[in-house]
Order: structure tokens, then C-alpha cells, then sequence
């Protein structure tokens, strides 16, 4: 069997939990901060679980990471 490729996007976005939910950090603190609200720095502070529809979808960009 070949190896099969993981893509990069998603091994530097991404890391599964031990339980195999998938962790992302959420967009949007990069730049631009003053047009930001309080309340949105503060909700996209650390990390959050993504959801299972898009665990869907990224996992099979994974293959190695379950």
C-alpha cells in the first residue's frame, strides 16, 4: 500500500484530541483589532472543538491523525 498524504493546511490548523474531536484556534485576531468587538477577542480566545459536520470534512484530510 502506498502512504497516503496529509495536507498541510490541516496538520498546521489542527491537532485531535485524545477522545478524536477535532481543536482549531478561531479566525479572526491576526489584524484589524480595533474594528473588532469585545465580545468577539474575548469568545475567540485558545482553542475550540469543531463540530461534527466539518469533522466530516477534515478528517479525510488526515488519514494519520486518528
Amino acid at each position: 500500500m502506498p502512504k497516503r498524504k496529509t495536507k498541510s493546511s490541516c496538520k498546521e490548523r489542527f491537532k485531535v484530541t485524545a477522545s478524536g474531536r477535532i481543536k482549531f484556534q478561531p479566525a479572526g485576531k491576526r489584524h484589524g483589532m480595533i474594528k473588532r468587538t469585545n465580545k468577539f477577542t474575548r469568545n475567540a480566545r485558545g482553542t475550540d472543538v469543531m463540530s461534527k459536520a466539518d469533522e466530516q470534512i477534515v478528517k479525510p484530510m488526515m488519514p494519520y491523525q486518528r
